[in-house]
């Protein structure tokens, strides 16, 4: 039997996360959000499971398509869409946008439009915990591109050398952008390249949120426990594609449509109702909530005000001191 408290815990941090992402998707019709703009939905199962077993001490770390992870570690909806909309009240004082929202003070570090530029901040972050002595765990997301990138080798195998308390979240969507996993890497299986580096790595559906929650909770308590790092490949998928920009020429609709019959939320929803955990009320009230929460960050977004254009310089440019002038 699923607890019931964490059971709507799963499930209200999956719809909050869907309902502002919908959201998000028309206000970028609208032409209110500009730039880039990566959804999330159909991986919510990821980042409301994972992100559940972590501690405030720990940190995180994301990629690109963060809103999900930036929002369920604790950072205010209407600070999030504040920043979506270029205003000075967002996380980054408007100047980050969908891609780099931070937070300090919920020890959220940013999402990174590198792909896999997290991996080594994640690293360093790290490094200095360990160096500390403070029992502190690392979180860092990214995708399945980034494993091809030779800063995820890089980072593996100094977290695995110097026993750094590092949680490596690989979100396997299947695409790196535009190209499937199988036409850009001979070895598909992720968590045989993490393990290559003799770090322990567990391999988890991702669109079953509390498997996704079982499995962090034990890669967190295995990192706390030893030092080291832990690999965890969260096999899932996204319903939309790459960007708002992104045509989707690379996948058949068909193939969209059977992982759609997988939605973590409906499938959640359904699971809980038949074990008698949720009833529909709760699910209604869950979903009104986040209908609330919505409204309010849109409408704290609207009434945000534009950075003064005498700031335009402002962190940009810091003045040589004097002494070396």
């Amino acid at each position: 039997m699923i607890d019931a408290v964490l059971a709507r815990e799963l499930l209200s941090g999956m719809v909050r996360v869907r309902r502002m992402e919908e959201e998000c998707a028309k206000l970028y019709g609208d032409g209110k959000i500009r730039g880039f703009l990566h959804l999330y939905a159909g991986e919510e199962a990821v980042a409301a499971g994972s992100l559940r077993a972590l501690r405030p001490e720990d940190a995180v770390v994301g990629t690109y398509r963060e809103h999900a992870h930036a929002l369920l570690r604790g950072v205010p909806m209407t600070s999030i869409m504040a920043e979506m909309f270029g205003k000075q009240e967002g996380c980054s004082r408007g100047r980050g946008g969908s891609m780099h929202l931070f937070d300090a003070g919920t020890r959220f570090y940013g999402g990174n439009a590198i792909v896999g530029g997290g991996l080594p901040l994640a690293t360093g972050l790290a490094l200095a915990d360990a160096q500390q002595r403070r029992r502190r765990i690392t979180a860092c997301f990214f995708g399945d591109g980034a494993v091809a990138e030779g800063v995820f080798h890089e980072s593996l195998n100094m977290a695995a050398l110097w026993r750094l308390p590092v949680l490596f979240c690989c979100e396997n969507n299947l695409y790196a952008m535009g190209t499937a996993l199988e036409r850009a890497q001979s070895q598909t299986d992720l968590a045989a390249k993490a393990a290559s580096y003799k770090v322990p790595t567990a391999t988890v559906d991702g669109m079953d949120v509390l498997a996704c929650h079982t499995a962090t909770v034990q890669a967190a308590d295995h990192i706390r426990d030893t030092g080291g790092p832990f690999f965890i490949e969260f096999r899932t998928y996204r319903f939309r594609a790459h960007s708002m920009f992104d045509p989707e020429l690379y996948r058949d609709k068909a193939e969209v449509d059977v992982w759609r019959t997988r939605d973590p939320i409906t499938t959640f929803t359904d699971r809980c109702a038949n074990e008698g955990v949720l009833d529909a009320q709760c699910v209604r009230e869950i979903e009104q909530a986040a209908e609330n929460e919505v409204q309010e960050a849109v409408s704290f977004a609207e009434a945000g005000t534009w950075e003064d254009i005498g700031d335009l310089e402002r962190d940009v440019l810091t003045p040589a001191p004097r002494s070396i002038r």
